[in-house]
């Protein structure tokens, strides 16, 4: 189970809390934070609460949104080079989905600094696409993993590296 705490805006698009007391995320990455951005065509930014990693997707449609996920994930962490035993490992983990307020500030400022950049790089180059525009802004620097990889393609790998094989 994964769970995702969406800001009051996306939850006005994909219903109500569902997260009873005491649940928490079983996936590896843990819980992950989303919001809508009002791009042509909207657009959610997702942010991973333990590594910051952002993943764009496509907000339509809004009721499978949660369930459309885990694909994009993974193309995220292909792009990533995280070894496909631990993104398959990581989806079967994310079978089930549980929705919840936003619960963590210093995230919902991660997502807040994430789309102006975002926006500043579809304004240079607006043939960019969300696979695109996540790798990109996973490369930059974040305050609050200063003190461990400082940015969350490295927090990613560091994070993943215990379970990944050894490159050959």
């Amino acid at each position: 189970m994964f769970v995702v705490h969406a800001t009051k805006k996306l939850l006005d698009r994909i219903g109500p809390s569902t997260l009873q007391q005491g649940e928490e995320s079983t996936a590896a990455l843990g819980a992950w934070y989303a919001t809508v951005l009002f791009w042509r065509p909207q657009v959610v930014l997702w942010v991973n609460e333990q590594t910051l990693l952002p993943v764009l997707m496509p907000l339509a449609p809004a009721a499978t949104l949660a369930t459309r996920f885990p694909a994009q994930l993974a193309t995220v962490l292909t792009a990533h080079g995280i070894p496909d035993s631990v993104i398959e490992a990581e989806l079967a983990r994310m079978a089930d989905v549980r929705i919840a307020k936003t619960a963590n500030r210093s995230v919902v400022g991660i997502m807040t600094e994430f789309t102006h950049l975002a926006e500043v790089y579809r304004a240079h180059d607006p043939a960019s696409d969300p696979l695109g525009l996540a790798v990109r802004l996973a490369a930059t620097p974040c305050g609050p993993l200063y003190s461990r990889h400082v940015s969350p393609d490295r927090e990613l790998r560091a994070r993943l590296q215990p379970t990944a094989p050894p490159p050959s």
